[in-house]
């Protein structure tokens, strides 16, 4: 996908979520969008398309892994449910022992991006 089309539908997108999750109690504001190229080399982590950053509060696409708008849209939804989730239980999960795959908060994320489908 180009950036231009990225850009556009996170435009369209990311004002939808907002209305329909509403705003964390964990943050003052909703977060900024970042559009970047990935951070990782190809080889480390292709498949990674976005991240919440809680520290900085932003929500980070990386364009380039982008492979269709179901992808982004997916991605937006998981992300921002990450912002939505307390920062301190998200590390506090993984200092239980939780890893990627099977943290709770995760796998809240992965369920909840089902509903992708409201925001096209």
């Amino acid at each position: 996908m180009k950036l231009t089309e990225i850009q556009n539908i996170i435009d369209e997108t990311f004002p939808k979520v907002v209305n329909h999750y509403g705003e964390s109690k964990h943050f003052s504001s909703t977060p900024y969008v970042l559009v970047e190229d990935s951070p990782y080399d190809d080889a480390d982590d292709p498949d990674c398309i976005g991240e919440f950053c809680s520290m900085m509060n932003e929500l980070i696409i990386y364009w380039k892994n982008i492979k269709s708008k179901e992808d982004l849209v997916r991605t937006i939804v998981h992300e921002y449910q990450h912002y939505l989730q307390s920062p301190s239980w998200m590390k506090r999960y993984y200092n239980m022992g939780y890893n990627y795959s099977d943290h709770p908060y995760e796998i809240a994320a992965y369920k909840e991006e089902e509903n992708y489908k409201l925001f096209i």
